[in-house]
């Protein structure tokens, strides 16, 4: 979650957020996400380039293995919340019309609020690649992604769409969406990665789990101290760049691409946003933090961490509340 003093004027660019580099000579390229300031939380507009580098990155016969990585100590903790929360107050703006990839905002009249459109238009946008979201699911070369400190929210989802991932011990995975909203596009696709038991977990108790947990439930490959981490995953890339040909990773990558299909990835991400576009009609009970105007005037950061401490101390999503009572 971002510091919600952060305007629109004073956010980075989308090229300042996301790095992207690639050495020709072992076909391994590098996204970095570079916002250490605000957790490396992704702009609507990152989160497009983020999709377009995994486009060409797809189509570029000197990639055959991509590393996504943060910078600073976290790979990142989920979207820019108050740009999204500004973008929902006015979805005809210019940044959310852009996040739907329309170049003219004025050319189109965005369905009104109280219509079903009004959330399903984002929604279902999410279940498509060209997003940001789900783009992983359709990348045809090896992807590796480097997990540390937070990875919540939309960093979550890149960390369980990728091939592989590799973490740092002290790595927390998970969803805020589940304390504050109740659903997280990507449900489906976590559910089999994890296994029913401790993703329902995970939702049901909205805490994050530690990279130990995680590599119990399959969904981390390799856990080492944070400094070796870049050493070990250096290691996997460098050996997926030296496996088969590019070709024959990218029949791999179709086989188990159908095979995600076949159980339902893409379905998953299209039920998803059907039941976040009917959100608006989930009554919450008194006790619940809604992320609505009123707790943008209070502000987001503050309501988040107060509801935080209601949680077990090792419950809670942040890092300095999980230290505070113990």
């Amino acid at each position: 979650m971002t510091d919600e003093s952060v305007t629109s004027s004073k956010r980075p660019s989308a090229d300042e957020i996301i790095l992207y580099e690639k050495d020709p000579e072992t076909k391994i390229a590098t996204i970095t996400f570079n916002r250490p300031d605000h957790l490396n939380a992704p702009t609507a507009d990152a989160r497009l380039r983020y999709a377009d580098l995994l486009h060409r990155s797809n189509i570029d016969d000197d990639v055959k293995v991509l590393v996504i990585r943060g910078v600073g100590s976290n790979l990142g903790s989920g979207a820019d919340i108050p740009e999204a929360m500004e973008m929902e107050a006015d979805p005809t703006s210019a940044a959310r019309i852009r996040e739907l990839r329309v170049d003219d905002e004025s050319a189109i009249n965005f369905p009104p609020s109280g219509t079903y459109r009004h959330g399903a238009t984002l929604t279902q946008w999410y279940a498509n690649s060209a997003a940001g979201c789900r783009s992983l699911q359709e990348f045809k070369k090896i992807s590796i992604v480097e997990a540390k400190g937070y990875c919540y929210g939309w960093h979550f989802y890149q960390a369980a769409d990728a091939d592989l991932v590799i973490s740092s011990e002290d790595a927390l995975f998970g969803h805020p969406a589940f304390r504050y909203i109740g659903f997280g596009p990507r449900m489906w696709t976590w559910a089999q990665t994890m296994g029913l038991r401790k993703f329902q977990e995970m939702v049901f108790t909205g805490r994050p789990f530690t990279a130990a947990e995680m590599a119990d439930c399959n969904f981390v490959n390799s856990v080492v101290p944070r400094d070796e981490l870049e050493a070990e995953v250096a290691k996997y890339a460098l050996a997926c760049s030296r496996t088969r040909p590019t070709d024959t990773v990218y029949m791999q990558k179709m086989f188990f691409e159908m095979m995600k299909q076949s159980q339902g990835e893409y379905l998953g991400s299209m039920l998803t946003g059907l039941f976040e576009s009917l959100g608006g009609h989930a009554q919450p009970d008194a006790q619940d933090l809604v992320l609505d105007e009123n707790s943008v005037n209070a502000g987001i950061n503050n309501a988040v961490k107060a509801n935080d401490d209601l949680f077990p101390p090792d419950f809670r999503l942040s890092k300095s509340g999980r230290r505070r009572d113990h």
